[in-house]
C-alpha cells in the first residue's frame, strides 16, 4: 500500500529469482553487527543493490526535495549496526548514510543533490533471491557512480526454518463444498474481488519461500467460482501473474458498479518473529464496509482454530478509502507465522479459507439486503 503525503511507501519484499552476476565494487566491510544488512552498493548500471541475512523483510521510503535539501531514498531492515556513519557520493549522490533510527532497526539512505527529479511510482525494491534486492533509480542512473560496502558476491547463506509443530497445525475432517454455502437471490449481487500484488511484486514472503501472491491468487480465484455457483456475478482485478497498480484495481470496481469489493491479502512480520500469527480484516469507515469485514472475520476465524484474532478494524488502505461500495481487506494470515504459514502452504486449507470468506460474503448480502 502507499503512504500518504510527501513520505511515499515502496514496499515489495522479497522475490525469489535467479541473481545476475556483477563486477565487485565492495570496499572492505564494516562490523555491522546484528544488523540484517551485510553489504551494500550503487553499480554501475546505476541501481542499488542490497544483501541481506536470508529471508529478511524491508522497507523502502521515498521523500521528495525541499528546502535546498534533495530527495532520499531509504531503507530500514532489522538489527541495528554497530556503528553509524557517512559515505560522501558523487555525480548526483549527494551522500550515503547507515544509520540506527531505533534500537532494532538499520536504515540505509541514499541522499540526492538537489534538484535531482525522481519518479517514486518507478522505485521499487524487489528482491531478487532469499538474500539479495535490488533498486533501480530510472533516469537518473546516468549521474551515478559505482558506491559501496561489503562482499555483494559472497554466498548465499543456508535460510532459517521455523521449527513447526507436528501436531495441530492443519485443521482436519472433510473440506466443505459450495453446497454447504448459503444461498441469495441469483442475479442479484455483483462482486469485485482483487488479489493483492502479482507479477513482479510478490507481496510478502515467509517461512519456507511462501509468497503471498502465489496464496491469494489461488484462494481468490477458488472464492470467485464458489461465489459464481451461487448465482454472483463476480470481476476479478487480475486472473494471473500480472502487475496491476492500485488506481486501476480501483477503478475497475468503481466502474462496475458492484455491491461489494474484497482485496485478499496474506500479512508477514521479520522472519526472527514467527510467533506472531493471526487474522484480521480492514474497511474504511462506513458501517456496510465494516458489517462485510466483520462477516468475512468470523468465517476465516472459524476455519483457522488457534489462529489470534486481530479484529476486524478500520483501515486506510488506498484499495477500501477510494472505493464507492462496501469493501474491505482480508488478512488471511502471516506467511511469517510459526502457525499461519504452514496452513496458507496447504491446498486443503486453501480451499477451506476461499469457502470461508465466500460464505462471509454471502452473510453479509443476506445481512445486508
Amino acid at each position: 500500500m502507499r503512504a500518504t503525503g510527501s513520505r511515499r511507501l515502496l514496499l515489495i519484499r522479497l522475490l525469489v529469482a535467479a541473481l545476475v552476476p556483477l563486477g565487485s565494487l565492495a570496499m572492505a566491510l564494516p562490523a555491522w553487527a546484528g544488523s540484517a544488512l551485510s553489504a551494500w552498493r550503487i553499480n554501475r548500471e546505476g541501481a542499488l543493490e542490497l544483501r541481506t541475512s536470508p529471508n529478511s523483510s524491508a522497507q523502502a521510503f521515498f521523500e521528495e526535495g525541499r528546502g535546498g535539501v534533495g530527495p532520499r531514498v531509504w531503507v530500514d531492515l532489522p538489527g541495528a549496526p554497530q556503528r553509524t556513519r557517512t559515505i560522501p557520493g558523487s555525480g548526483v549522490v549527494r551522500q550515503v548514510r547507515v544509520g540506527r533510527p531505533n534500537a532494532s532497526t538499520t536504515r540505509l539512505v541514499v541522499e540526492f543533490q538537489p534538484g535531482t527529479r525522481l519518479d517514486p511510482r518507478g522505485l521499487k525494491l524487489l528482491g531478487t533471491s532469499r538474500d539479495r534486492w535490488r533498486m533501480d533509480f530510472g533516469a537518473v542512473a546516468a549521474g551515478l557512480a559505482p558506491l559501496g560496502e561489503g562482499d555483494l558476491e559472497a554466498p548465499s547463506a543456508p535460510s532459517w526454518r521455523a521449527t513447526v509443530p507436528e501436531r495441530a497445525v492443519l485443521p482436519s475432517g472433510p473440506v466443505p463444498s459450495a453446497a454447504s454455502l448459503p444461498d441469495v437471490p441469483r442475479g442479484r449481487y455483483k462482486v469485485v474481488i482483487d488479489p493483492g500484488h502479482g507479477g513482479p511484486d510478490p507481496g510478502a514472503v515467509g517461512i519456507g519461500g511462501l509468497r503471498e501472491t502465489d496464496v491469494v491468487l489461488d484462494v481468490s480465484l477458488q472464492v470467485a467460482q464458489l461465489l459464481q455457483a451461487k448465482g454472483i456475478q463476480v470481476l476479478l482485478t487480475r486472473t494471473s501473474e500480472v502487475d496491476v497498480d492500485l488506481p486501476p484495481r480501483v477503478a475497475l470496481a468503481n466502474n462496475s458498479r458492484s455491491d461489494a469489493f474484497l482485496s485478499i491479502h496474506a500479512n508477514a512480520l521479520s522472519m526472527a518473529r514467527p510467533d506472531v500469527n493471526g487474522i484480521e480484516t480492514f474497511y474504511f469507515e462506513s458501517a456496510r464496509s465494516r458489517n462485510l469485514a466483520q462477516a468475512v472475520q468470523e468465517q476465516m476465524l472459524a476455519i483457522s482454530p488457534g489462529s489470534p484474532d486481530r479484529g476486524a478494524r478500520p483501515g486506510r488502505f488506498f484499495v477500501i478509502r477510494r472505493t464507492v461500495m462496501p469493501a474491505a481487506l482480508a488478512e488471511m494470515g502471516f506467511v511469517t507465522g510459526q502457525l499461519d504459514s504452514p496452513r496458507l502452504a496447504d491446498p486443503a486449507f486453501r480451499r477451506r479459507m476461499a469457502v470461508a470468506i465466500a460464505t462471509g460474503i454471502l452473510n453479509y448480502f443476506l445481512q445486508n439486503p
